[in-house]
């Protein structure tokens, strides 16, 4: 196994990896909308926020060599369902190919964030 790190990405807000690189496949933590330079949570509603997490879901991908188009699984956590067509609005730009997906109402995020998504990855093309 190998740990998966990048300064394009937010610094993990506790004692976990960005990512975890095991054999072929790697799996992400979840992203909240933080911004990579500040640490803050990004101004905005869901469209400004689910794009920032995205974001940092793609860096961290990146750094670990592969692409969106590798994912092939994703969670995500959002504060209230009634945003999920903003959500889905944003997303769609991010993958081109359509993983896997499960997206839950949850009732807190760390830092009062309004979403965070996490994804599954790998370096197999078979």
């Amino acid at each position: 196994m190998k740990e998966v790190y990048t300064d394009r990405a937010p610094k993990p807000i506790g004692p976990y990896s960005q990512g975890i690189l095991a054999d072929d496949l790697l799996f992400v933590s979840g992203q909240i909308p933080l911004d990579p330079s500040t640490g803050e949570l990004v101004k905005g509603g869901m469209k400004e926020q689910a794009r920032r997490a995205l974001e940092n879901l793609k860096e961290i991908i990146m750094a670990a060599g592969l692409s969106m188009d590798d994912v092939v699984y994703v969670q995500v956590f959002l504060k209230d369902l009634a945003q999920f067509e903003e959500f889905n609005e944003v997303y769609k730009d991010y993958f081109k190919r359509r993983p896997a997906r499960v997206v839950v109402q949850v009732s807190e995020l760390p830092k009062g964030s309004l979403l965070e998504v996490t994804a599954i990855a790998t370096g197999r093309s078979d």
